[in-house]
């Protein structure tokens, strides 16, 4: 969340945020700011920068309640991802939910990376009872990249990089309308894009939504939607 933050302020937009209850600002698993494992798997130095920047955000201090949220007030809809356990908090909440259909509703820029693409493959049309995402093509978590860091770290914490039973890419393909919808992009495992480099990093979109992987694609992520609010 770090990233698109930077980007879109300094580019003049006003980012409100928003948690289930409001008022206490949230805050970053501390794995991914101290090091998942022996140091290493956590955030790159620039965006941990960047997190440091966001906590004095007036914003972010003091965020919206889900329920007190008014999507017609807003341009645009990012749903940052993340894979601790704590994130189920975020990932199934049904007010949620119903906050993001509302947005969606009013066609407006909605970007969602990583787990958050979860939010809109749970979220139901109410007139056709279909996913958000049926009949759009979209990316997320890809499976190897989740069972890969699951693999690599179980020995150590268990299921941390398994958030549900369920593998985040099979949740979302199970809520597309043709196996093709979905984009998996270039295999990488551990290089990530950077403001000036994005070679490794790759985007979903189809209309007024954008997806993107994992943090590695944050940077071109955050240039997407930018792109999409100036459209």
């Amino acid at each position: 969340m770090a990233v698109p933050w930077r980007l879109l302020t300094r580019a003049g937009h006003e980012v409100q945020f928003a948690t289930e209850r409001g008022e206490l600002a949230p805050c970053a698993d501390p794995r991914l700011l101290q090091g998942v494992l022996f140091g290493r798997l956590g955030a790159e130095a620039e965006p941990k920068l960047f997190y440091r920047e966001m906590l004095e955000d007036a914003r972010f201090r003091a965020p919206l309640a889900w329920a007190t949220v008014l999507p017609e007030e807003f341009d645009g809809l990012l749903l940052p991802g993340g894979h601790a356990p704590g994130m189920r908090q975020y990932l199934g909440s049904e007010l949620l939910r119903n906050k993001v259909t509302q947005f969606w509703a009013l066609k407006r820029p909605v970007g969602a990376i990583c787990h958050g693409v979860l939010i809109l493959a749970r979220a139901l049309d109410p007139a056709s009872g279909h996913s958000l995402l049926y009949g759009r093509r979209t990316t997320c978590l890809p499976k190897y990249m989740e069972r890969s860091a699951y693999l690599a770290t179980a020995w150590r914490l268990g299921r941390y990089y398994r958030t549900y039973p369920q593998y985040v890419e099979d949740e979302v393909r199970a809520s597309l309308a043709r196996p093709s919808d979905f984009l998996r992009g270039p295999r990488v495992l551990s290089r990530r894009g950077s403001q000036g480099d994005d070679r490794s990093a790759m985007l979903a979109r189809d209309g007024n939504y954008l997806s993107a992987r994992w943090p590695g694609d944050a940077y071109l992520f955050a240039k997407g939607f930018l792109n999409l609010l100036a459209e």
